[in-house]
């Protein structure tokens, strides 16, 4: 088994975070992994993106030129990554800023409302984990408990945070 993933956004939006998510459940499994992040000078506001590979045995490279997950936070994360979705991928796109509609029909398309999900959970930055909670329940490596898991280790010394975060992660597992 290996899945390759690649995760993109507005720097701020947790595109590096969510790759961690998936990172920390794959070395819970005793998965090797790899995690590469790539971000303009600029952060918050500019472009990151963040590359993932999980895997049975020993991660060759860390470089996702073709990716099994794509999961993008705006539209011209959209524009950039679509393309690099095998047949038979999913992409995740966070259908909250971004109206277009993926033209591809042979890939698994999961539209999820992130910024308003989060919102309605009144933790308006946890976007990211809603859609790791998608991304868990259609085309994750990790498995529902693996993932909590990570979260609760994440959230130890946030207590008051935990909770909200909890809820937005079961929303987006949800859809």
């Amino acid at each position: 088994m290996e899945s390759r993933i690649v995760m993109s956004g507005f720097g701020g939006q947790g595109v590096l975070t969510i790759g961690k998510y998936i990172v920390y459940g794959g070395m819970h499994d005793d998965k090797e992994v790899s995690w590469m992040p790539s971000y303009g000078p600029e952060m918050r506001g500019g472009t990151a993106s963040c590359s993932v590979v999980v895997s049975d045995r020993q991660v060759g490279s860390p470089i996702v030129t073709m990716a099994d997950v794509v999961i993008v936070m705006n539209k011209p994360s959209l524009t950039k990554f679509l393309p690099c979705v095998k047949k038979g991928g999913y992409i995740f796109v966070n259908s909250s800023l971004i109206d277009a509609k993926v033209d591809r029909d042979d890939i698994n398309v999961v539209y999820v409302p992130a910024n308003e999900i989060a919102e309605a959970n009144k933790n308006g930055r946890s976007a990211n984990i809603v859609m790791f909670g998608a991304y868990v329940k259609h085309a994750g490596v990790t498995s529902y408990d693996t993932a909590v898991s990570v979260l609760k280790h994440m959230f130890e010394k946030k207590p008051a945070v935990l909770e909200s975060v909890m809820k937005c992660f079961e929303a987006g597992y949800a859809l």
